[in-house]
């Protein structure tokens, strides 16, 4: 499969929403805005809806990338590709009938995407792996920013290469949690192309050459790829 373009995006988890404007200007040199949903059930933690996201696709023409960390995604989905959601990422862990969803988000003209907790194997996608334009791979357990990168999701990406070369499709493999620049390389190498980083970029002095310290160095680790 040939390797996908980098992307970084940050998640507005980690921003000052007392200057929401201000903060999303200070991403602009990203590829995406990550967006965070989370309801306090499937995930112990609450963030934001979608009156905000639809102030967030006010403020940027950046793509929105909502992440939902939800216990009803069948019944969230629609209100977020509402309020402008460009990709939508839902749990495998939390859907029932995983296809329903993704023709849904692609009858919108929305990208499909599915989340995995660490201990999901990626052996579940085998069904569905050919209908995604994204996987999210999480390299922490979902709930809380500033986590620490979990080391077994490197085996975890490499797996999930594998499943996508046997089944012929290259969609983009996105990571979250604990990703900066000292490790953005090796799991770029491993077969990731979508980088979320939070407090990495937004508790940054400098957000552009912190955006741009994570795409070089994922760029030299895709370069290392076997």
């Amino acid at each position: 499969m040939p390797d996908k373009s980098i992307l970084i995006a940050p998640s507005v988890l980690s921003a000052d929403f007392t200057r929401l404007g201000d903060e999303l200007q200070s991403i602009k040199s990203a590829d995406l805005v990550h967006y965070d949903v989370m309801d306090g059930h499937f995930v112990p933690n609450l963030s934001f809806g979608t009156e905000i996201l639809r102030q967030v696709r006010r403020a940027t023409d950046l793509p929105l990338d909502v992440h939902l960390m939800v216990s009803n995604p069948e019944e969230q989905v629609p209100w977020y590709l509402d309020a402008g959601a460009d990709i939508v990422t839902f749990h495998y862990e939390a859907q029932t009938h995983a296809n329903r969803i993704v023709s849904q988000i692609h009858e919108a003209g929305a990208k499909a995407c599915v989340a995995l907790n660490p201990a999901t194997p990626v052996a579940l996608l085998d069904s569905i792996i050919e209908d995604l334009d994204m996987v999210l791979v999480m390299t922490v357990n979902p709930g809380f920013g500033g986590q620490s990168f979990i080391p077994s999701s490197l085996a975890k990406l490499r797996s999930l290469r594998k499943l996508c070369h046997e089944h012929g499709v290259s969609p983009d493999v996105e990571v979250d949690g604990g990703i900066g620049p000292d490790n953005v390389a090796e799991v770029a190498a491993a077969g990731a192309n979508v980088f979320v980083a939070g407090s990495k970029v937004f508790k940054a002095e400098d957000r552009s050459a912190a955006i741009e310290a994570l795409r070089t160095n994922a760029t030299l680790g895709t370069a290392k790829r076997a």
